[in-house]
């Protein structure tokens, strides 16, 4: 194994708290980060994360031993707070003793926090302001991830690079992981120098040749440049969408144009403000899956970070970990040379 002084030094915190070689997680992405993946992140030392989605607590149950017989290293089980069994799936991770839980899609109930804590699991929150942040640590919350508009799938509205100055600083009493639009290790470097403790990436894990995603899904960002990976727009108020970061097609361009026919079939009373709200919401039923599982890369669902323009080919978990280490070291060996120097 080949020997990282500097980047061992600054991700110290981030590696104890993970339990693993690097402070590199992956993105829960649905349909994408399954056993094959989430093991082999872990068993090339990074930290995979099964992403629950909207699976129902036996499936779950499976997939975190699945995965367990995959590999002996540390892993992580995102839950979504808005799954109606929220409850069951947290009684599931006990069952599983399962380390590291991250909840995601919004703000997590006391009682789920509680519940959590209290099998000894550490728990992983994303928080999209210093303000929540704050709030999350005095809940309990053991690290914060805090994610740029970069990334893919849901976003919020504000980038990595504004997010990480305004947290960073004032969140101290644990772990902060970074996440958004990282591709390449001198990002890493530069967000461990800032007071990251380790960061997380999806696009070039979700492209990786573990990554049970369809070739055609793969190949489609092995093309892609950055500008290609854009945001969902808006086009009426009165229907509202919430922004997902995918790549351009077809459908994100069908997507626009249905939104203008809802409104307008609003506006002749043809449709009520609450059947064109449902419209709209629908529209993408299914769209991850399609592009993932089936290789729909016209109509489904691309979701990708901007980074998605740093995914050249498709490569295996070990080398994509690897060169993203070998670039952090060197890029932190030369800020210490340079500050030796000075």
């Amino acid at each position: 194994m080949t020997a990282t002084p500097h980047l061992d030094a600054a991700s110290a915190r981030g590696r104890e708290f993970l339990g693993t070689r690097h402070a590199i997680m992956a993105g829960a992405m649905t349909w994408v980060s399954e056993r094959n993946l989430v093991s082999a992140i872990s068993n090339a030392g990074g930290f995979g994360v099964l992403a629950c989605g909207a699976m129902p607590p036996a499936m779950l149950e499976a997939e975190i031993a699945a995965t367990r017989a995959l590999t002996d290293k540390p892993f992580g089980v995102n839950l979504i707070t808005l799954h109606p069994q929220l409850d069951e799936l947290i009684q599931v991770c006990a069952r599983q003793q399962v380390s590291h839980v991250v909840l995601a899609g919004g703000l997590p109930p006391g009682p789920a926090i509680a519940a959590i804590k209290g099998f000894g699991a550490k728990l992983m929150c994303f928080a999209p302001t210093a303000a929540l942040a704050k709030k999350l640590v005095r809940s309990g919350v053991d690290a914060i991830v805090i994610e740029g508009s970069e990334a893919g799938g849901h976003i919020g509205p504000v980038s990595l690079t504004v997010l990480a100055q305004e947290i960073l600083p004032v969140i101290t009493d644990v772990p902060v992981f970074v996440a958004g639009g990282i591709g390449r290790g001198n990002a890493i470097a530069a967000y461990l120098d800032m007071g990251a403790s380790g960061v997380q990436l999806g696009t070039r894990f979700a492209a990786a040749a573990e990554s049970v995603a369809h070739d055609r899904f793969k190949q489609a960002f092995v093309r892609a440049s950055a500008r290609e990976a854009i945001a969902s727009v808006q086009i009426d108020p009165r229907l509202p969408v919430i922004p997902v970061r995918a790549l351009k097609n077809a459908g994100s361009d069908a997507f626009n144009e249905r939104q203008r026919e809802v409104a307008a079939a609003v506006d002749r009373g043809e449709m009520d403000l609450a059947a064109g709200q449902l419209a709209i919401e629908h529209y993408w039923a299914g769209a991850l899956r399609r592009a993932v599982v089936e290789g729909d890369v016209e109509t489904g669902s691309l979701m990708a970070g901007q980074s998605v323009g740093m995914v050249t080919k498709v490569q295996p978990v070990a080398e994509i970990i690897a060169e993203l280490v070998a670039e952090a070291e060197a890029a932190l060996a030369r800020a210490n040379a340079r500050e030796a120097a000075a």
